[in-house]
């Protein structure tokens, strides 16, 4: 722990402003800062990330109690020119250069791929405006510019993997300077590198460098056996004409490990039902323009199917469980996720506490997640977690399917389209929009007749909404 802020008595009329000393736990060493205003003299920790509070005593001028503002409520009180503000940056600067690096991209996410430059050198920029794309395994994230100004160079290159951290990209604050600095700079080491190497070595030490460098270079060629032997184990096929080979993204790749580890460790069996989905739809065609006027949002069927899970879920408890090593972890929450294709790749965003939300607040979650999944500004905290995913294929034209549980979870339900169908009903047949409904589950922990019962409350649910007003 370093004292971040500590108050020092400049004047000898100060002692009756006795400062409070806030403690930061700062990301990483780093120098201290100091700066003087007025009577005081404050002492900052330098790439400090997590700045509790300012004292009243700090900024007089804002008249708040002491401890209760944030750093972030400070900024922008204070002047453009003021040197705070370069302490709540997290970007390198010197002078009109300002350097722009890979934000933080959430706990569990260490590196990522440049998958590509939205700017090239010269192009101007705003302040926070994407520069670049880094492709993770779960979500695209976007390198903004610290500064207005120019994009001055790209100091890395698409398909690098990068870190939280690593500079891919200088920009010029005034634009004037653009077109002189990039020359300039690579100007400069192309002749200098030559000068100094002749007049400060003889010609008798000019080669003991030339043969270090050899060396250097024979090294690597000596370790290229390595790289046969990661294709050995993944065999690579004779190209043919009217082919072209793509490498994988990152969440493709993401996609691929975390479907065949499910299907290596869960002991995955699918049941099957079918369900009458008149009452829901005859319901929504009743109220859609009622609940698109008061709620803002279309009435789908989807509000309905997460309802129905959660009522299933609330009824087989075990389904909503999860196995962990020799225990089991029953979950007294419910957060529902739901499978969105995206160009990209699948991703699974959830809605958090869906057993305390009615048909609107469901609806209106669905639709933001879905669009930040389609636009790829989905956050890793809108898809982390999850209790059970519902995955709804008949978008897509699915009649049936087996669906793959996404872990940690225990089960998935999967729907599909609607079709017509001739029914037997009261000894009469008539069609009947049907849909089968399927549910995949991990069969160390539930047994067949939970999965049953569960998916036979599904069933009930949706072809009976006013089970859910009556709770029966």
């Amino acid at each position: 722990m370093m004292s971040g802020i500590i108050r020092r008595k400049i004047v000898s009329n100060a002692s009756s402003i006795l400062g409070q000393v806030h403690r930061i736990r700062p990301a990483t060493s780093a120098q201290r800062c100091y700066e003087t205003s007025g009577r005081d003299a404050i002492v900052l920790v330098c790439g400090a990330q997590h700045v509790r509070c300012f004292s009243s005593h700090l900024l007089p001028a804002t008249g708040v109690p002491s401890c209760s503002k944030t750093v972030r409520e400070y900024i922008p009180m204070l002047g453009a020119s003021h040197s705070l503000l370069s302490q709540s940056r997290s970007f390198s600067s010197e002078g009109d250069i300002v350097d722009a690096v890979v934000p933080y991209m959430g706990e569990s996410i260490t590196d990522g791929t440049l998958a590509k430059f939205l700017k090239k050198p010269g192009d101007s920029v705003a302040i926070d405006e994407p520069i670049a794309q880094v492709e993770t395994d779960k979500v695209t994230i976007d390198v903004v510019s610290p500064e207005a100004g120019v994009v001055q160079k790209l100091v890395a290159k698409e398909g690098d993997t990068v870190e939280p951290g690593t500079k891919i990209a200088v920009i010029s604050k005034s634009g004037e300077g653009v077109s002189h600095a990039a020359p300039s700079e690579k100007a400069v080491p192309a002749k200098d590198a030559p000068k100094p190497s002749t007049p400060t070595n003889d010609k008798a030490k000019e080669p003991k460098p030339q043969a270090k460098t050899v060396v250097a270079k024979e090294k690597p060629k000596a370790l290229s056996p390595p790289s046969p032997k990661t294709s050995a184990s993944e065999p690579v096929l004779p190209p043919k004409e009217r082919e072209r080979r793509v490498p994988m993204t990152r969440l493709r790749k993401r996609v691929a490990i975390r479907l065949k580890d499910s299907q290596n460790t869960f002991a995955m069996l699918t049941t099957f039902n079918e369900v009458d989905m008149t009452n829901l739809m005859k319901l929504r065609s009743d109220y859609k323009d009622a609940f698109v006027e008061k709620h803002g949002v279309k009435l789908g069927l989807m509000s309905g199917f997460v309802k129905a899970a959660v009522s299933g879920l609330q009824y087989q408890p075990i389904i909503n469980a999860v196995i962990d090593g020799d225990d089991i972890i029953y979950r007294d929450y419910i957060d529902i996720s739901i499978a969105v294709g995206t160009p990209k790749g699948l991703v699974v965003p959830v809605i958090r506490n869906a057993d305390r939300m009615n048909f609107a607040e469901i609806e209106k979650e669905i639709n933001t997640l879905a669009k930040k999944a389609t636009d790829g500004t989905i956050s890793i905290d809108e898809m982390a977690g999850g209790s059970f995913t519902i995955s709804n294929g008949g978008v897509y034209g699915s009649l049936l399917s087996t669906p793959i549980i996404n872990p940690p979870q225990s089960a998935i339900l999967g729907m599909h389209s609607i079709v017509s169908r001739p029914m037997v009903v009261g000894g009469n047949i008539v069609p009947r929009p049907m849909m089968y409904i399927a549910l995949t589950y991990d069969h160390r922990l539930i047994d067949g007749r939970e999965a049953v019962f569960f998916l036979r409350r599904i069933k009930d649910v949706v072809e009976d909404p006013r089970r859910l007003l009556l709770d029966i």
